[in-house]
């Protein structure tokens, strides 16, 4: 397996804390790469029902079968570990001891946050960045095989056939992970709102028109969406607000973590057929806004994003907002390099020129010249892992 981005980071973690928590996906690696960075700690899998029994009946004895500490994994099917593991820490809280790990957000979150707040560094560990994936030999070399793949490292790492594995991940998705949260009543009607949140990809989030297409209330709409976010399948990003501007539209937009899943969901199967896609420059935005995203979690910078639109149509797809100045983001699928692509962008940097902040532009495009011009600098797809995104 590879090194991963987050890993210097969980290091540093374990050096500090006596308990470092990974969050993400299922299936985006936190197991293999919590094991390989603490190869001499006991590993405890709490999918296994075995297991899971013991750790549930009896926490105290589970717990005192790791005097020196252990991976324990997917910690989240045992809420009630972490306050069990809570006197343990403050009895002795050497650093490193205990890593969690888990991929339901939201549950394993607030077990943590409840019982193991300040004893315990959160991480989350999402699927491949561009920079990752190519360290495998055998990696994408175009940008409709790249988000066609996705990120899920399994898909790499054995050379498997993106859409029969994602295939599998739906489905494990949809009949296991959701199944278990009760507001979930109808996985059919709830496979078909995941489909259609992938058609929204990049667009902005109207929760009654997503309702109406998939034939459930609004509140249910919301309801689930919260499940894609808790599942690190998909996230909101906010409207950028700022008080020279009025008229602003504060919907967020709908991005999905992996375009690989979207894609899937999307019936897209080959780079033919994505490349003639009419939501091929949606999904290339996407693709550029988790990959920003990913790069900047990874260093522990995951705040600060936003996009912007306004009410006379200026809008960027991404601002980055770093210290006292901006970065504008606009993502082109076009492959020609063209003092056009910087239209938007430009218009929006004079809408924010008074803000009193410095405000670059750099336009991440579908085609292979990297290039500095006065208005902005336009970087190709393969080099945008290069940027410092911080």
């Amino acid at each position: 397996m590879i090194d991963r981005d987050l890993s210097s980071r969980v290091q540093k973690a374990a050096r500090q804390f006596p308990a470092v928590t990974v969050t993400g996906p299922r299936q985006s690696g936190k197991s293999t790469l919590c094991q390989k960075l603490f190869p001499k700690l006991a590993y405890a899998n709490l999918e296994a029902p075995d297991t899971r029994a013991f750790a549930t009946q009896d926490p105290r004895a589970f717990l005192a079968n790791f005097p020196k500490g252990a991976v324990i994994d997917e910690v989240q099917r045992v809420p009630e570990l972490p306050s069990y593991l809570q006197g343990i820490i403050d009895a002795d809280p050497k650093p490193g001891r205990w890593i969690l790990t888990g991929s339901q957000n939201l549950a394993l979150l607030e077990s943590v946050s409840q019982s193991l707040a300040g004893r315990s560094a959160v991480l989350h560990l999402l699927p491949l960045a561009r920079s990752e994936v190519i360290r495998f030999k055998r990696h994408p070399q175009t940008l409709e095989e790249t988000i066609l793949a996705g990120g899920y490292p399994r898909i790499f790492d054995r050379n498997l056939d993106p859409s029969e594995w994602l295939r599998s991940y739906v489905g494990t998705y949809i009949e296991r992970d959701v199944r278990s949260l009760s507001m979930i009543g109808d996985l059919t009607t709830f496979q078909r709102f995941v489909e259609l949140c992938a058609g929204r990809t990049s667009q902005l989030l109207n929760y009654s028109s997503l309702a109406a297409d998939c034939g459930v209330s609004q509140p249910t709409a919301k309801a689930w969406l919260s499940v894609l976010e808790t599942s690190f399948i998909a996230f909101r990003l906010p409207g950028f607000h700022t008080s020279l501007r009025k008229r602003l539209v504060k919907m967020p937009k709908l991005h999905f973590y992996d375009t690989g899943l979207a894609c899937w969901l999307l019936g897209i199967r080959s780079p033919d057929q994505l490349r003639s896609h009419p939501l091929r420059g949606a999904i290339f935005e996407t693709w550029v806004v988790s990959e920003i995203l990913k790069h900047r979690m990874n260093r522990g910078e995951p705040a600060g994003l936003y996009f912007y639109r306004d009410r006379d149509a200026a809008e960027v797809d991404l601002i980055i907002e770093h210290g006292g100045r901006l970065t504008l983001v606009e993502a082109k699928a076009a492959e020609t390099a063209s003092s056009n692509l910087f239209a938007g962008a430009r218009r929006v940097q004079d809408h924010l020129a008074d803000s009193s902040r410095p405000c670059r532009v750099v336009v991440a495009y579908g085609g292979n010249d990297s290039q500095s011009r006065s208005n902005g600098k336009l970087v190709p797809w393969f080099q945008l892992h290069k940027e410092e995104w911080i």
